[in-house]
């Protein structure tokens, strides 16, 4: 289960790409990153059981759906989750799961949908980020995101060029893989000599944005939670090395608040490698796993 079916999600003005991993008749979907794709969901699905599906959509300025209209925004980005589990549930309730900014999708999918959901797996996100009353929210996302922001305005001249700006991460680079090469070449777009990745920089900003400045809804989402769910969270964050990006006091600020969510611990593992390393066994486990 490593090749996914490309499929489409008929939204208003326009389609979404659904990367289909898996045949079997149990469903799960999934949203992913802020600059990310569904193929980073590739090594999860590999470690799915075969009675599982499960549908990564490439979210409104990304991926496959890179030139999809808005409106761009959680909002919107969990009404598209929605409608994959309405198209491909079968009537019945599927596991909803998110990695990072997708955590905090898949999370306000959860809690305004409920009845289409029998479990939400978090993956290292879906908590508030605690911001600083009265701190710019542009500046700080140049500060955390400044790197990440000034690749989707480079071009390069080869894909080769592109994939080994990656191998030189320093979250990446340690533990290349296949699932991680491929995740990479996903992202290639452009022409010959200027190629670059899928993701758009305005819907990215416009989401980064919302993610510093909704913590108090993100916290309403949490409390309100009629879904049982879980959190998985990595000890590293995105360079690699410690903390990760929820601290312990996070974690446990929020599990003592929302009723119905638990907490673990991956080892290990950055906030990349969870979903495209070793530890994407565990995550597939936790995701077929009631909580």
């Amino acid at each position: 289960m490593t090749d996914p079916v490309e499929l489409e999600l008929p939204v208003d003005g326009g389609a979404l790409r659904v990367l289909r991993f898996g045949s079997g008749p149990r469903t799960a979907v999934a949203a992913h990153g802020i600059t990310a794709s569904g193929m980073s969901f590739r090594g999860v699905a590999r470690h799915l059981p075969p009675d599982w599906s499960l549908f990564a959509l490439d979210l409104r300025g990304r991926g496959g759906s890179a030139d999809a209209p808005g409106p761009y925004g959680l909002d919107a980005h969990a009404s598209d989750l929605c409608a994959a589990a309405e198209r491909w549930g079968d009537g019945a309730p599927v596991a909803v799961t998110g990695q990072s900014m997708g955590a905090c999708v898949a999370l306000r999918a959860a809690a305004r949908r409920p009845e289409l959901f029998d479990r939400l797996l978090l993956v290292d996100g879906g908590l508030p980020i605690p911001v600083a009353e009265g701190a710019d929210p542009d500046a700080l996302l140049d500060a955390s995101m400044g790197p990440i922001l000034a690749r989707l305005s480079r071009t390069f001249r080869t894909d080769e060029a592109y994939v080994d700006l990656f191998r030189a991460h320093p979250a990446l680079g340690p533990e290349w893989n296949d699932d991680i090469e491929s995740y990479v070449r996903y992202d290639i777009t452009g022409p010959a000599g200027a190629r670059r990745s899928r993701a758009q920089e305005g819907p990215v900003r416009r989401d980064g944005r919302e993610l510093l400045t909704s913590g108090a809804a993100f916290g309403e989402d949490l409390t309100r939670l009629t879904v049982p769910a879980r959190l998985l969270h990595a000890p590293r964050g995105m360079t690699g090395t410690e903390p990760g990006i929820l601290s312990a006091e996070l974690v446990e600020r929020w599990t003592a608040r929302a009723p119905r969510l638990t907490a673990e611990a991956v080892p290990d593992c950055n906030h990349y490698t969870i979903l495209m390393g070793p530890r994407a066994r565990t995550v597939a486990d936790r995701l077929v796993t009631a909580v």
